[in-house]
């Protein structure tokens, strides 16, 4: 005989195998401009570089002269976003995540769990960093600014973040395996 809780147990694993876990956990839908796609792009710029367009919530994949895979993006609230040029120097698949000092001083209701301690949320699908992440560094220092997964999909095409460029989990999944490390991205 069944009980109810293989019942239930069996039932979502069914829903999302089939993919109806989205309806249940809550349905998202992502702006078709924001889904990754191949677009034209500036020829002068070489291929395997990436460019980031904060305004427009762009991520440049150049591919090709004359083409480049396109993303959409969050980015950084107003005051805390990156720009400038950086590298690739480190990835992570389900990287771990701690806030910045800042963060914890800017926002101590959301990050005060981390204040005055060194715990470091383990890597996972309620990570904020999401399932990967590209580390960002300028002269060989960490930057702190990533691109990386969300758990917040909705903030694609948002500027709300503490500064780092979020990305569909599936979408850092595609990019994270088409750059290598020493990538370089430039963020205008």
């Amino acid at each position: 005989m069944i009980d109810r809780r293989s019942f239930m147990a069996t039932g979502l694993a069914t829903a999302a195998t089939t993919g109806l876990a989205p309806t249940i956990a809550g349905a998202f839908e992502l702006d078709p401009q924001f889904a990754p796609q191949e677009v034209g792009f500036d020829p002068k710029y070489k291929p395997g570089q990436l460019f980031v367009l904060p305004r427009a919530h762009f991520l440049y994949f150049v591919t090709a002269p004359g083409r480049a895979r396109r993303y959409g993006v969050g980015v950084g609230k107003a005051g805390l976003e990156f720009t400038g040029t950086a590298t690739i120097d480190v990835k992570k698949k389900w990287p771990t995540w701690r806030p910045t000092n800042e963060m914890i001083e800017r926002d101590p209701r959301a990050y005060g769990r981390f204040k005055g301690n060194d715990y470091v949320q383990p890597g996972g699908p309620g990570n904020p960093l999401g399932s990967r992440a590209l580390y960002l560094f300028q002269n060989g220092r960490d930057t702190y600014y990533r691109i990386h997964g969300t758990t917040e999909p909705q903030s694609i095409g948002r500027s709300v973040s503490n500064g780092c460029i979020r990305m569909i989990n599936a979408h850092v999944q595609d990019l994270y395996e088409r750059v290598p490390v020493g990538t370089v991205v430039t963020v205008l």
